[in-house]
C-alpha cells in the first residue's frame, strides 16, 4: 500500500523547483503538489554571501520543508538545500551537492537524499576586459544559465543577479568597471537560473521518491534503504577482494531490520583492470 497516494504534499521553494520536482513527485508518489513560495529561504542563506548560512544543508532543507507545512497546514511535504565547492575527493574539480527533505507528519516519517554531481557551471572570476567577460559567460552557458555581477568576491555591495540579457550584462559590467576597475563575475546558482542544477534536482527527486517507496521486509515502513557499502568484489582473474561494491546493507529507520543484498551492480565478479593485484 503507498501511504502517500492522493495526499497532498507542500514543496517549499523561491526558486522554482517546483517546476522539475512537482511532476516527478506526482508521477512516482501518486501526490497532489502545492508549491509555497511565500517563505524567504534567502533568510537562511545564499550563495552569494549576503546572508551567512548557519545550518549545515541537511538542516536547512528541513526546516525549509517545516516551514511550508506549518504555513499551509499540509502534513507532507519537501524542501531542497544545494551547496557549491571542490569536489570532497577530486579536489580541482567544483561540483554540486543537493539534499532534499521530505517529512511525513502523519506518518512519522522523515527520509533524505542527497547526491554530488560534478555536471556543473559553478565557477567565478575577477575581470577586467569585455574579451575576458565574453570568454567566461561562453564557458558557462550563458544565456540560458545566468550570471551574476558585483563590486568583487567578498563584497555584498552593488550585486547584480539573474543576468540573462547580453545588453544587460555589457552595460552593467561596463558600469561597475568604471566604477571599481575590476569585476567579480560568477555563475548565479538559483535553480530557476541554472538549468543544469535543475536537472540535477530532478534527478534527485527521482531518487527520493524511489527510496520513499522502498519498505521495510520486517515492519513495511517507507524508506527502507542504503546505510552502508561493503567493497571486495573478487576479480575474474586472480580472485583477490577489489574496491568494486561487493553488497549494500540496507537498513530501518524505526524498528532497525538490516539486509545485506550482494552484487547491487548484477554483477558477481569484477575486470581485472580494476583489481590492485593484476593491474597495480
Amino acid at each position: 500500500m503507498n501511504v502517500f497516494q492522493g495526499r497532498q504534499l507542500v514543496i517549499t521553494t523561491k526558486h522554482g523547483k517546483g517546476a522539475v520536482l512537482a511532476p516527478i513527485l506526482e508521477r512516482l508518489l501518486g501526490v497532489h503538489t502545492i508549491v509555497y513560495e511565500d517563505f524567504d529561504t534567502d533568510s537562511l542563506g545564499t550563495f552569494t554571501g549576503e546572508v551567512d548560512r548557519s545550518l549545515p544543508p541537511m538542516d536547512a532543507a528541513k526546516a525549509k520543508c517545516l516551514k511550508g507545512m506549518e504555513a499551509t497546514g499540509i502534513d507532507l511535504g519537501i524542501a531542497n538545500e544545494g551547496s557549491f565547492g571542490p569536489h570532497p575527493s577530486l579536489f580541482f574539480m567544483p561540483c554540486n551537492e543537493e539534499f532534499l527533505c521530505l517529512i511525513d507528519l502523519k506518518n512519522d516519517l522523515e527520509i533524505f537524499v542527497k547526491d554530488i554531481s560534478l555536471e556543473t557551471n559553478y565557477n567565478g572570476a575577477e575581470i577586467k576586459t569585455t574579451q575576458e567577460l565574453f570568454d567566461f559567460a561562453q564557458r558557462v552557458g550563458f544565456p540560458s544559465h545566468a550570471l551574476i555581477l558585483r563590486k568583487s568576491k567578498e563584497s555584498a555591495e552593488d550585486i547584480f543577479k539573474g543576468i540573462q540579457d547580453q545588453d544587460q550584462l555589457e552595460k552593467i559590467f561596463s558600469e561597475l568597471l568604471e566604477k571599481y576597475g575590476s569585476v567579480y563575475v560568477e555563475t548565479d546558482m538559483r535553480a530557476m537560473n541554472n538549468p543544469s542544477r535543475m536537472a540535477f534536482i530532478g534527478k534527485l527527486g527521482e531518487k527520493l521518491a524511489e527510496k520513499t517507496l522502498s519498505k521495510c521486509p520486517n515492519c513495511q515502513r517507507p524508506g527502507f534503504s542504503i546505510t552502508e557499502v561493503k567493497r571486495g568484489l573478487p576479480c575474474a582473474l586472480c580472485t583477490q577482494p577489489t574496491q568494486s561494491v561487493l553488497s549494500q546493507i540496507l537498513e530501518c529507520q524505526k524498528c532497525g531490520f538490516k539486509e545485506e543484498r550482494f552484487f547491487p551492480n548484477g554483477k558477481s565478479e569484477e575486470d581485472p583492470m580494476y583489481c590492485d593485484f593484476c593491474n597495480p
